[in-house]
C-alpha cells in the first residue's frame, strides 16, 4: 500500500512525468524540486491580475486560470489550466498544481502537488504533501509536515502492517483521490489517507487510514442553562 497507483490515477495529470519510476508514493516529494529545475518552459497564459504578485520568471500559469488580486506566487511553480488562485493565496515555491484546482484565501502551499480538481479553498496549510484528484480540504485544514519532538530524524510512515522510513525530514500528508476533509482537520506528519475517505470536522489523523473510510469525531458536550 505504498505505490502511486494505490492512491492516484495520474492518467490525465498534465505533469505525470513527475510520478515516473518512483518506488514509494512519498518519494514524489523529493522529486518536485529537480523536476521543476529541469522544466524548460514558463508561460503566463491565464488571467493574472496586475495586483497579484509573481516573484521570479519561473512561474507557469495555464490557460483559463485566474490569479486574483493579492495572491503571491514565488519560486518555481507550475499551475495548470482552469484553476483559481484566490485573493490572499500564498504559493511559495516548488509547487505543481494540475488542472481545475483551487488555492484559496490565505492558503499556503510549499513543495506540494495538487492533482486535477484538488481544492484547498479557505485558510489551509499544504506543506510537503500530495493531494489526489478531486480532494477537497475544508476551511482551516492543516497538513503538518514537521514533528517537533524528533530533532533531525526523518519522518516515519506507519502503514497498516509495518513502518517505513521515508528519508524525508519534512513530510505532510498523502491524500488519495476523492478524499474530503472537514473544517479544521489536522494531519500529523507522514499521514497516509486512502482513496475516497471522508473525515469529519476537527479530526486529527495520523498513520494510515484505509480506502473508503469514514473518520468520525465524537465529542461529549455539557449543555447547561445560561444564567444572565
Amino acid at each position: 500500500m505504498n505505490k502511486v497507483s494505490d492512491y492516484f490515477d495520474i492518467s490525465d495529470f498534465p505533469f505525470k512525468e513527475l510520478f515516473g519510476d518512483v518506488e514509494a508514493v512519498w518519494d514524489v516529494l523529493g522529486r518536485i524540486g529537480p523536476f521543476l529545475e529541469a522544466w524548460g518552459r514558463f508561460d503566463i497564459l491565464g488571467d493574472v491580475s496586475p495586483h497579484a504578485w509573481l516573484q521570479g520568471s519561473r512561474i507557469a500559469v495555464g490557460k483559463g486560470t485566474v490569479v486574483e488580486p493579492g495572491a503571491l506566487i514565488k519560486g518555481t511553480v507550475l499551475i495548470g489550466e482552469n484553476c483559481e488562485i484566490r485573493q490572499g493565496a500564498y504559493i511559495r515555491g516548488n509547487a505543481i498544481i494540475g488542472n481545475n484546482c483551487v488555492v484559496g484565501h490565505t492558503t499556503e502551499v510549499k513543495n506540494a502537488v495538487f492533482l486535477n480538481g484538488a481544492k484547498a479553498g479557505h485558510f489551509a496549510y499544504i506543506g510537503d504533501s500530495i493531494l489526489g484528484n478531486g480532494v477537497n480540504l475544508g476551511a482551516g485544514t492543516k497538513l503538518a509536515n514537521f514533528k517537533v519532538d524528533t530533532g533531525d530524524r526523518c519522518v516515519c510512515v506507519a502503514l497498516k502492517d509495518h513502518r517505513c522510513q521515508t528519508g524525508l525530514r519534512k513530510m505532510g500528508a498523502v491524500l488519495g483521490d476523492g478524499c474530503e476533509l472537514g473544517c479544521n482537520c489536522v494531519t500529523m506528519p507522514g499521514a497516509i489517507v486512502g482513496r475516497n475517505t471522508l473525515v469529519y470536522p476537527n479530526a486529527t489523523l495520523r498513520g494510515f487510514t484505509p480506502h473508503d473510510s469514514v473518520v468520525k469525531l465524537r465529542q461529549d458536550q455539557d449543555i447547561a442553562p445560561r444564567v444572565l
